[in-house]
């Protein structure tokens, strides 16, 4: 999903000019200023925490799945985990030690996609 936009500013200066809604019109929806809006856009600041994110996607209407890649994409920015995950890895003891487990035996990508593979087919 959106492989040409490489940042969490880009994403979210392209989805706004796509809604054309102005950078003065997200800011104040935000309740920021301008100039910081401009500095995030342009990667110069760091995303927002989890709330304006949260009003971010709200605001753009984004999909499910453009909202999870917004987080991603944040998360990478600030170089922590993407922020829709932390309450729910803290909240459960049974997926630090699933993470635990993976660390130890150094589980690859191989092994987490037949656990996600597992997780779809429950979904269906």
């Amino acid at each position: 999903m959106n492989s040409n936009v490489n940042s969490f500013g880009e994403f979210i200066a392209k989805k706004r000019e796509e809604k054309e809604i102005t950078l003065r019109e997200m800011a104040k929806k935000l309740d920021i200023t301008p100039p910081y809006l401009s500095d995030i856009e342009k990667d110069r600041r760091n995303p927002p925490e989890k709330s304006k994110l949260d009003l971010i996607a709200q605001i753009l209407n984004l999909s499910e799945d453009e909202k999870r890649y917004m987080y991603d994409l944040a998360g990478k920015k600030r170089n922590e985990v993407s922020p829709d995950l932390p309450d729910y890895i803290m909240e459960r003891d049974y997926v630090r030690m699933a993470l635990r487990k993976a660390m130890d035996v150094n589980a690859g990508e191989k092994e987490w996609l037949k656990f996600v593979e597992e997780l779809e087919k429950r979904g269906e």
